[in-house]
């Protein structure tokens, strides 16, 4: 009993399928040259647009190197951990291709080469949405960067081409990118505070009565060993302040480093006596002490600071260019035979669902209360659209 509605079930299916190879054969001169003749008048068209030509370009961005100053940070422990908060660059390479991509080297090009003009755009924000759109820049596993510029002219997709490059170049000479320039960026800014506090105690202590020649002829050792113990404090704060950046609390190197500055303020606790001495000599011992701080502070970072500048001058923004963009022989698009086989392909799917569509209106013509339905239906859409 149960076979009799599987059977219709199959009956069905069969007369369905042959009912649309039936709209296909009845419809197979349109099915071919339809698509046909829309692939022929695609690739006719190809040929009136304007050819387009990619110029590329490959280069190898600066590479992060280890100088002299980053060597010596071992020996500074309190020291060694200040400039690793400002280097530390996950991928220089994608920020390489950010540098390129951002308004400043897109107005530059801009400006170059007059894209405004070249681009028929409005507004200068048109004209870098065009140029990026024109523009390809990716970074590879290799460490390599390549860029790939499009343009109907190409001499003018070459010369875009390098000056990405140029551009980016003097960018980069405005900028601490690279590990070196980062040290000598905050080395710099350290000097500088450290050489202000140095002046301001100098000028404390020759209010007391002494002056430099007389600092020359007294070390105070006991006094100068505090006051490097206390620059070597703040050294260990400023590092650890920096540490709270970029590690948790639970991590081993900010432990280590929470370790150092309790030792330091032990001994700097050890080290130091409440003065048994006069006022005056009271006075005296606390600006020298300050002053002998900050001296500290400033020849510490001052060595820093020049090792820093010597290794920039050494390692410096380097682009090195592997391929150099020359003006290209063959055009990159449109792609004629391509674009004539997506044509087809589209247009011949397109006329099938139009036949088969029509077949099926067809069939519900026939049908009363289709008709009256589909009767009902466009004078629904005339009152809509107000036409009688």
């Amino acid at each position: 009993m149960n076979s009799e509605p599987i059977l219709e079930n199959a009956e069905d299916d069969e007369i369905d399928l042959l009912s649309l190879l039936q709209v296909i054969a009845e419809n197979l001169r349109l099915l071919i040259l339809g698509p046909l003749l829309i692939g022929l008048t695609a690739l006719g068209v190809s040929f009136v647009i304007p050819p387009t030509f990619t110029a590329k370009t490959i280069f190898m961005p600066p590479q992060q190197q280890q100088g002299g100053a980053a060597m010596m940070l071992q020996s500074l422990g309190a020291l060694g951990g200040l400039a690793g908060a400002a280097a530390g660059i996950k991928n220089p390479n994608d920020q390489y291709v950010s540098l390129m991509k951002s308004e400043t080297v897109s107005n530059a090009l801009i400006a170059r080469f007059d894209l405004v003009n070249r681009y028929e755009a409005d507004t200068q924000v048109d004209t870098r949405t065009a140029l990026a759109a024109n523009s390809r820049i990716s970074s590879g596993k290799d460490g390599l960067i390549t860029i790939e510029v499009d343009d109907k002219d190409p001499q003018m997709a070459a010369d875009i081409t390098n000056a990405y490059v140029e551009e980016l170049r003097a960018f980069l000479g405005k900028l601490a990118v690279t590990e070196a320039q980062n040290r000598r960026v905050f080395f710099e800014a350290r000097l500088e505070e450290s050489k202000e506090q140095l002046t301001r105690a100098e000028q404390a202590l020759r209010g007391s009565g002494v002056n430099v020649s007389a600092l020359k002829s007294n070390p105070a050792a006991a006094i100068a060993g505090i006051a490097q113990i206390q620059a070597q404090i703040t050294a260990q704060e400023i590092k650890i302040g920096s540490m709270r950046g970029y590690l948790t609390e639970s991590s081993p190197d900010f432990k280590q480093a929470l370790t150092e500055l309790a030792a330091l303020r032990s001994q700097f606790a050890k080290l130091e006596r409440p003065p048994q001495s006069s006022d005056a000599d009271a006075d005296y011992v606390a600006r020298y002490r300050d002053f002998k701080y900050y001296e500290t502070l400033f020849e510490l970072f001052a060595k820093q600071f020049e090792l820093a500048r010597v290794d920039e001058a050494r390692e410096g923004a380097v682009i090195q260019i592997v391929d150099r963009a020359v003006p290209p022989e063959r055009k990159s698009k449109p792609k004629k035979a391509l674009i004539a086989v997506i044509a087809t392909l589209a247009s011949g799917f397109a006329i099938l669902l139009f036949v088969f569509i029509r077949h099926a209106m067809r069939n519900a013509m026939q049908d009363e209360t289709s008709a009256r339905k589909w009767g009902d239906l466009r004078r629904s859409f005339h009152r809509s659209l107000g036409i009688k």
